[in-house]
């Protein structure tokens, strides 16, 4: 991965912010898909914005987009697009949905940005250095206890089945009324910050936490299965999008136990 590569993603989402900017709180067409979930045009346009820079610049490399599918799924680089994580937020005006753009090599994401276009916050992260925001240096903050922890999660109603009951489980063990709900990536962002410790959820897609894991890690966090282990492409399909994120990583134990 290069220095153009990482130009390439805050290009990528530069073009996504200015399709994304002139419809929020405007009025746009909305529908539901076949998973039921929200899409707007403003997901699509700034999704296709991004395809059209890869397709002319890196035709050989691969496209992973929640919109509109894969291209060159055989390529050993992939682009992995969410053009807007949190749709929901974005319909009801919160300005605390991101784009999300990421690059995989061999299945592992090893570059992420986390782009806020309405506030203009940008969290961008690779394997090997430390994560940025807004240029400037990123870092987690330190847990010494899970008492002390603020605990986030976009919904509580995106848990599955036995999901509910770990989740709760470590909602017992933090902070009394330190839990966050709502924002989607924009909490990977604020635990890379230092504002969140803990950010747990299930039933991501790739599209979804690919590029939160170089951003977390780069500054100084962790990102895990619900089962501890290190989150590739695979994390989706064979562990049921179960992500769970730490600012410090000596709480890891602590979470898994809790879980259960």
């Amino acid at each position: 991965m290069t220095d153009a590569d990482l130009a390439l993603a805050n290009r990528l989402a530069d073009a996504a912010g200015e399709a994304i900017r002139p419809l929020f709180r405007g009025d746009w067409d909305e529908e539901r898909k076949a998973d039921r979930s929200y899409v707007t045009e403003a997901d699509r346009a700034a999704e296709a914005a991004m395809r059209a820079i890869i397709e002319a610049e890196r035709p050989d490399d691969g496209i992973i987009g929640e919109e509109y599918g894969t291209r060159n799924e055989n390529a050993g680089r992939q682009w992995v697009l969410d053009p807007i994580d949190g749709t929901t937020s974005f319909i009801a005006g919160r300005a605390i949905f991101g784009t999300l753009v990421a690059i995989t090599e061999g299945g592992w994401p090893v570059l992420g940005v986390i782009d806020q276009p309405i506030a203009r916050e940008r969290w961008v992260g690779r394997i090997g250095e430390g994560t940025t925001f807004n240029g400037r240096p990123a870092r987690v903050r330190s847990c010494r206890d899970m008492s002390e922890a603020v605990l986030a999660t976009t919904s509580p109603h995106q848990f599955a089945g036995g999901d509910v009951d770990a989740f709760m489980a470590v909602a017992q063990s933090v902070a009394e009324r330190k839990i966050v709900y709502g924002g989607d990536c924009y909490n990977y962002g604020l635990l890379a910050s230092g504002h969140v410790d803990i950010v747990m959820e299930s039933g991501l897609k790739l599209h979804d936490y690919a590029a939160l894991v170089p951003v977390v890690e780069g500054a100084g966090g962790t990102m895990s299965d619900w089962q501890g282990n290190p989150i590739d492409a695979d994390t989706a399909s064979n562990e049921g999008g179960r992500v769970l994120a730490l600012g410090d990583p000596a709480r890891l134990d602590d979470v898994l136990e809790a879980m259960g």
